[in-house]
């Protein structure tokens, strides 16, 4: 059925439950993984006279999440590896978290995703939005929801 399972986290404890039934799936399938950590941009003011990090904070912003992103990313090797399935992992800059996964399942040729949903529903998700609902939206292959 599939051979190549996206993986998407966000390292929250969802996710997480998300990404050992992934890596079960992928070995009962005999598919293959890939693990991915969107490392988001620092966001832009919204309004003209914002506090505008310095180059330092940026810096350390980069650092802090991309230490945090190899932490997740190998935290799911091990999980893969305990279970015999092939991985590999990626942490990459995305605008959005969204906009990450469906670039790196269509880059690294997944023939699906795998993901969580946070099950927030009223004001929490229109607040927050849904990056799995975006997912949903605009992936090419099927994504599996993980609840």
């Amino acid at each position: 059925m599939f051979k190549h399972i996206l993986l998407p986290t966000d390292g929250s404890p969802v996710a997480n439950k998300a990404v050992k039934a992934g890596i079960k799936l992928a070995r009962e399938l005999g598919a293959r993984v890939t693990g991915y950590y969107a490392l988001e941009r620092v966001p832009p003011p919204v309004y003209a006279e914002a506090y505008i990090p310095d180059p330092q904070t940026l810096a350390t912003w980069d650092r802090v999440t991309e230490e945090y992103a190899d932490k997740q990313i190998d935290a799911m090797q091990k999980l893969a590896k305990a279970a015999r399935v092939r991985f590999q992992g990626i942490s990459a800059k995305a605008d959005t978290p969204a906009e990450g996964i469906v670039r790196v399942a269509r880059s690294r040729g997944c023939d699906a995703i795998f993901m969580a949903s946070h099950g927030r529903s009223g004001i929490a998700k229109l607040m927050m939005g849904s990056v799995t609902d975006r997912v949903i939206r605009t992936s090419s292959v099927p994504v599996i929801v993980y609840r």
